[in-house]
């Protein structure tokens, strides 16, 4: 099969969509498929055995000086324009013109394409695409579920407003899901949310669980281990990763345990809650954030980890769970959204939202190194025989066979 995947932003250290574009496609040429990616930037790394078909935007994201991306040339590109309008007001428009631009490219070449993956850009172009080419739909988790846990957490009526502003993109979502022929989604619990959230009929959803890298992310040597340092992949800025309670469980996993140090994977905390707090509990020197590094780093951390804690609140899926299993970090995990289906009994399970759970769960690993053991063990095994990426890709291929089926069938009765 001809192959074509959509994305409309695809940073490769940045969040799960970077990682699941690049290793699904990896997965799917592998099974003998000639793989393309659609992507707007920032850009994906891809293997180079899949091409990389660009589709261009502003950059807004990508610049400091937004301002000067305004010309008078913008006045003549009507989508252009929309989409600068749009950031410098507060509001995220990649989904929306992303779908108008890739809508445009394939109609041009759609030939060049069995079928076409799309990566939760939920777009209303989508409805165009379904007409003119076999086409399935990812959606990881709804954002509604994000937008929600962001409301109940600001503290202000400005976070409330800018919170209302960037999630503008929510009402074309919920229109688009309910109207596509067919969704896969990353999990059970996804599955639900999506029928709830999204109102789509559960007959169109298939869940095909995530793979995760267990070539790449893998047990290190012992004697890279430090003692007492714990590793989470949690943005200090998104509520719904659950950090703050990390945080606050700290100062009582100090009192027992001096050396902890905390490594976060994710966005360090400008002015906000959770800066704050490490501020107020004096915990500057204790955590170390992480961002827009390589993979290749990242295991580097796993590996000099002793445990690992997901205190999310809500999770599609929990890639940070499973590459920490993948590694043999011993994991303490929440069982939240699709977490469950990850981790299954191969992590210390805590309750989402408490300081006091994580605080007993982390000082009872780190008095109980045959129980840390057990969990190493059981979680790299876990991931070798569920969440290999090939085992996904195969199920994949089968669901493109049904759709480009379907498609076929519909447009032969025309």
């Amino acid at each position: 099969m001809k192959i074509g995947l959509l994305s409309y932003r695809s940073h490769p250290y940045s969040g799960g969509q970077g990682i699941y574009i690049k290793h699904l496609s990896k997965a799917l040429h592998d099974l003998g498929h000639e793989v393309s990616v659609l992507s707007g930037p920032p850009y994906p790394e891809l293997n180079n055995s899949i091409k990389l078909i660009k589709i261009p935007s502003l950059g807004m994201f990508e610049t400091d000086h937004r301002l000067k991306v305004f010309s008078l040339g913008l006045l003549f590109r009507p989508l252009d324009l929309y989409e600068w309008l749009t950031v410098m007001t507060g509001g995220f428009p990649e989904p929306y013109t992303y779908g108008k631009r890739v809508h445009k490219y394939l109609k041009n070449s759609k030939k060049d394409f069995d079928i076409i993956l799309d990566n939760q850009s939920l777009c209303s172009s989508l409805l165009k695409i379904q007409h003119i080419l076999p086409l399935v739909v990812t959606i990881h988790h709804p954002i509604t579920k994000d937008h929600k846990l962001e409301m109940q957490n600001a503290t202000n009526w400005k976070a409330k407003l800018s919170s209302i502003r960037w999630h503008n993109f929510l009402p074309m979502q919920k229109r688009v899901a309910p109207k596509l022929n067919k969704i896969i989604c990353v999990s059970g619990p996804s599955k639900a949310d999506i029928v709830e959230e999204f109102l789509v009929e559960a007959h169109k959803i298939e869940v095909i669980l995530n793979g995760i890298d267990i070539h790449k992310f893998i047990p290190g040597p012992l004697d890279l281990i430090e003692e007492n340092r714990i590793i989470t992949t949690a943005s200090a800025d998104i509520p719904l990763k659950g950090l703050k309670y990390l945080v606050e469980a700290l100062p009582k996993i100090l009192r027992h345990f001096p050396k902890t140090k905390l490594t976060v994977i994710g966005k360090s905390p400008s002015d906000s809650e959770v800066s704050r707090l490490i501020d107020n509990l004096e915990l500057n020197d204790v955590i170390t954030f992480k961002s827009g590094i390589s993979e290749n780093e990242i295991v580097d951390l796993y590996h000099s980890s002793q445990i690992a804690v997901i205190p999310s609140l809500y999770e599609g899926f929990g890639f940070g769970a499973g590459e920490a299993m993948a590694c043999g970090v011993p994991l303490i995990s929440t069982h939240s959204g699709g977490l469950k289906e990850v981790v299954g009994d191969c992590a210390f399970k805590i309750p989402s939202s408490s300081a006091w759970e994580i605080e007993e769960a982390v000082i009872h690993l780190f008095n109980n190194q045959e129980r840390m053991k057990e969990l190493s063990i059981k979680g790299r095994q876990r991931m070798e025989s569920k969440f290999d990426w090939k085992i996904a890709a195969g199920f994949y291929e089968s669901s493109f066979k049904e759709a480009i089926e379907s498609f076929n069938n519909e447009h032969n009765k025309v």
